[in-house]
């Protein structure tokens, strides 16, 4: 009798961690059904994935790839050979690995990773984290066999057939906060009786939101409301001296959280970028939110994500050139409003979809199957 043949799935892409994240969360959907599914993943080299994916206990394979600079570049001399360079590479490692399926969740080595699968015949599916699609994911979609998406309206740039309403899928341990708001409080040793506001700006942090911070502290704390302030490294010392100066006592400074699901927990307002994977994580925890998109994004895609909860009134959008001056208020505001916080959180609860990962496992097996 024969031994039943090994599933095989290659997952391509990276570069941050809204591509990362959610790639390590599908592979572990697909594991905890198929133990004995073989997973090898292809990044791109010196990317933050060639650290991150095998801490996950996955295997990657780096490609030569890196991206084409919108602005006049010496380096996009180098793009093209780059990119041949990994085409084939990645021909090499598809014939070796021989998947039944290729992901491709965006990133540098999504786009050549991808072109080879569907020049070799192999089934492809696409992850677009984004209401607004990038390029290279517009451009795969026209052979990918499946697309799946987080948002309403892609069909303005994926065939309808094609896609299907997955979701992101998240970390699930940093958004199963429960009733856990006094573990959050305790946590960062704050108040239990004040609101607090938790401030992200992503992995670097973001400095207009920073210095809008920094310019109201006294603002904040004469109208009861305590910081988590997550600064990123290069805001960090900055910010650690504006609060030990100012005696502000219920702010607590951080340049990276590695305990976010505290963090959720503490916060009763939170002031975020919006990525794809932050806007997920916060429709599951249904907290109050303000967005301010990060202005530089690719085709100002965290704009239109941001707007596509404004417009469902589950969040609050604030442009990045005006947060100096009206973050605090509308803080403030929100602070001073409960029932527009929990209108805010209902609609955003709405939005949550929880199972993401095993919804898009489905559609892996789908073509597995097929």
């Amino acid at each position: 009798m024969t031994a039943k043949k090994r599933n095989r799935i290659l997952i391509s892409g990276g570069g941050t961690g809204g591509h990362i994240f959610p790639a390590i969360a599908i592979a572990n959907a697909l594991k905890n059904r198929d133990a004995n599914m073989e997973i090898l993943f292809v990044g791109a080299k010196g990317r933050m994935e060639m650290e991150k994916v095998p801490i996950a206990g996955y295997e990657i394979i780096g490609l030569p790839i890196s991206g084409f600079q919108r602005s006049l570049s010496l380096k996009n001399l180098t793009f093209p050979f780059k990119l041949i360079t990994s085409l084939l590479k990645a021909k090499k490692i598809l014939r070796k690995f021989k998947p039944d399926v290729v992901i491709g969740v965006g990133g540098y080595a999504s786009g050549p990773t991808l072109r080879a699968a569907n020049k070799m015949n192999i089934s492809t599916l696409i992850q677009e984290q984004n209401s607004l699609p990038g390029i290279t994911n517009r451009v795969l979609a026209k052979k990918a066999d499946k697309i799946c998406v987080a948002y309403d309206g892609t069909e303005k740039y994926f065939p309808l057939e094609k896609i299907v309403k997955t979701g992101n899928p998240i970390r699930r341990q940093v958004v199963q906060i429960g009733n856990s708001r006094n573990d959050g409080i305790q946590f960062f040793r704050l108040e239990e009786d004040l609101k607090t506001l938790f401030v992200v700006g992503g992995s670097l942090g973001a400095w207009a939101i920073n210095e809008s911070i920094e310019k109201d502290l006294a603002l904040y704390r004469d109208n009861g409301i305590q910081i988590i302030w997550q600064t990123g490294k290069p805001f960090y010392s900055r910010a650690v001296e504006a609060v030990k100066k100012g005696k502000f006592h219920h702010v607590r400074v951080v340049d990276f959280i590695s305990r976010m699901e505290f963090a959720y927990a503490a916060a009763d307002i939170i002031v975020s970028r919006a990525g794809a994977i932050a806007i997920a994580e916060l429709c599951s925890i249904a907290k109050p939110s303000i967005f301010v998109p990060l202005p530089t994004a690719a085709e100002d895609h965290q704009k239109m994500n941001a707007l596509a909860l404004v417009e469902k009134d589950a969040a609050l959008m604030i442009e990045n050139s005006k947060v100096k001056d009206e973050l605090s208020k509308n803080v403030i505001a929100l602070a001073h409003h409960p029932a527009k916080c929990n209108e805010l959180s209902e609609n955003l609860k709405k939005l949550a979809i929880l199972d993401a990962d095993e919804r898009i496992a489905d559609e892996v097996f789908k073509l597995i199957n097929k």
